[in-house]
């Protein structure tokens, strides 16, 4: 092991009453790549900025080499100052590093720090970090909403740094692709792995049966669930080979499926508690926001149970294609068909559902009282919300405190109380640890009706789609049973060709090239005013909406009505999605019109 650079010594922190780890030892060595594990809550964080220095131990010391530079990450940066340029000079970086890192990183230096999307975000945060040249580069959740295309490309550049590094995230396939030594941080201990992401499940496990048999020995029983809390990642993917064997039974009847081109059985009766065998059929679909196409010809059928992931470069378009499938927007040509008795429960990557003000009491039992509904049938709200792993102490906390993985599980547990039998999730895995998402993987292979998921997890789609279906923003869209590994053995180059950019930004660039007129159609102008008058009402309806789902007493008065204005939440929110990105095309388009007529003018 290289001699350490930085380390922590014997290190305890308190939170509060609380020993939030004790005892700690970590040692960093020039050069080293290294991945902190743990479940949320653990004070992964909380270390990360120990090593920064930014706090002091209560106990123990921080050690670092004389003129020592570290760059952090956080899991949730905030970007502030004029520009992306001037923000990212505020750090230590030269002002022409921070340029070529910010454009390296597919941002426009000049661009302003209001209004970033979330990717944006990271990857501005990302660039000042790499632009400082630091000695150690801590980073906390770094793939949070960066696409699959953009996680590889951080593996390839965190491969190449010489900045030692440790890193905490929930992305298996990227902790397994760039680590050299793990760091597992359970129950306030630090365990040291001289080994890669790849052989950590069969260490921890090997752990974690030691310490079983010496309580065996000491005549102390452990519950199940009490061993299952404690990490039970790989036991439970034990007990589920079963289910691994049904899921690749099902891969295989998809391909015949698709191969055959029969696509399965026809619209089922109406009048069953499920929906119909044939959950949703497109033929030949094909959509465009301005010349901008983003589905071309595409057709799919998609059964009862399946598990269909949507893949692509943020901006391709997956929201327009879940849209699309959903009967909600409507495309240029083509035909989408849904299934019988569908009920549909839809959870946003922005968690809009959450209010930050209502307590998880309050959120999962908004007609009060201990009782919620869970799929037509009465839990306690204090066992259901154990189920997602509250404490009962929790359930008076308001939503604002939680963590960002806290967030996840609640509003994983508000869409999977609702009776439904097709779920959409998009980005469910964001600020999730590796046990929550196999608490999810668990919920969703278990999950009796059809999931539709847009994801850029990619261990978590290997792990559960039945279908992936894959877009990259220029109309082309393939469909490939299985997983990822599936998709990429069968269209290796499916994403090497990529247009110019997915932000407005940049895009005018490929624009300009185009011979055409120097304003908007008579149709895009129309479109584009349109779209003005859209949003604002969706946005409105989706407040009005929201309102009346947060009286109380509702479910309790009206159970149908509470369901129903659900959907219709969801709907206006899948909408607002799509015409939002449809504006975003438009004007882009206008924009640039403007300038290449500027640039040729006299």
């Amino acid at each position: 092991m290289a001699p350490p650079i930085l380390a922590l010594r014997d290190v305890g922190l308190a939170d509060g009453p609380t020993m939030l780890f004790e005892g700690v030892d970590l040692a960093l060595g020039r050069g080293e790549r290294a991945c902190l594990v743990g479940r949320n809550g653990t004070g992964k964080s909380t270390l990360l900025r120990l090593l920064l220095g930014e706090i002091d131990p209560d106990v123990g010391e921080r050690i670092t080499v004389p003129g020592l530079s570290i760059a952090l990450v956080a899991q949730e940066p905030i970007i502030a100052g004029e520009t992306l340029q001037a923000w990212a000079e505020t750090g230590r970086a030269a002002p022409h590093l921070a340029r070529a890192a910010l454009e390296s990183m597919g941002l426009d230096p000049a661009s302003p720090t209001a209004n970033l999307s979330g990717g944006e975000t990271r990857r501005a945060a990302l660039a000042r970090a790499f632009a400082e040249e630091p000695d150690v580069l801590l980073l906390d959740e770094p793939t949070n909403h960066l696409d699959i295309l953009a996680i590889e490309a951080l593996e390839t550049r965190l491969g190449r740094q010489r900045a030692a590094l440790l890193l905490v995230s929930h992305d298996r396939t990227f902790l397994e692709a760039v680590s050299q030594v793990c760091f597992w941080l359970e129950r306030g201990r630090l365990r040291r792995l001289d080994e890669s992401f790849v052989k950590f499940d069969s260490w921890a496990e090997g752990i974690l049966a030691a310490e079983d048999e010496i309580r065996r020995r000491l005549a102390k029983a452990v519950e199940r669930e009490e061993r299952w809390l404690s990490f039970g990642v790989t036991a439970r993917r034990a007990r589920n080979e079963g289910r691994r064997r049904r899921l690749h039974a099902l891969r295989a009847e998809k391909a015949l499926r698709m191969a055959s081109g029969t696509g399965g059985p026809r619209l089922a009766a109406t009048g069953s508690p499920r929906s119909g065998a044939l959950v949703i059929e497109a033929r030949n679909i094909t959509k465009s926001f301005a010349e901008r196409r983003l589905v071309s010809d595409f057709s799919t059928r998609i059964l009862r149970g399946e598990k269909i992931a949507i893949l692509g470069p943020n901006g391709a378009g997956k929201t327009t294609l879940i849209g699309l499938l959903l009967g909600r927007i409507e495309p240029d040509s083509g035909e989408v068909r849904l299934g019988a008795s569908i009920q549909l429960a839809f959870a946003s990557q922005s968690r809009a559902e959450l209010s930050p003000d209502r307590n998880l009491m309050d959120t999962l039992a908004p007609a009060g009282g201990d009782q919620i509904m869970v799929r037509g049938r009465p839990r306690h709200v204090a066992g259901y919300a154990a189920d997602f792993m509250f404490r009962s102490e929790q359930l008076r906390q308001p939503v604002a405190s939680l963590s960002g993985g806290e967030r996840g599980r609640l509003l994983l547990a508000l869409a999977l109380a609702k009776p439904s039998n097709l779920l959409v999730l998009d980005e469910p895995t964001n600020d999730l640890d590796l046990e929550t998402l196999t608490l999810l993987e668990d919920l969703l292979a278990d999950y009796e009706g059809t999931v539709i998921l847009a994801s850029h997890d990619r261990d978590f789609v290997e792990r559960l789609a039945t279908s992936t279906i894959a877009l990259k923003g220029t109309g082309e869209v393939v469909e490939t049973p299985g997983g990822w590994a599936d998709f990429g053995s069968q269209n290796p180059d499916f994403f090497s060709k990529r247009r110019v950019s997915t932000t407005p930004r940049r895009r005018e660039t490929a624009e300009r090239v185009k011979p055409r007129s120097a304003k908007l159609s008579y149709r895009e102008q129309r479109r584009l005013a349109e779209l003005e008058a859209e949003i604002p009402s969706l946005t409105n309806r989706i407040a009005l909406l929201e309102n009346r789902l947060a009286d109380p007493g509702l479910f309790a008065r009206d159970p149908s009505a509470f369901e129903r204005l659900g959907r219709d939440l969801a709907e206006s929110r899948i909408a607002l999605a799509a015409a939002e990105d449809a504006w975003l095309e438009l004007e882009a388009l206008r924009e640039s019109l403007a300038l290449g007529a500027g640039e040729g003018a006299p």
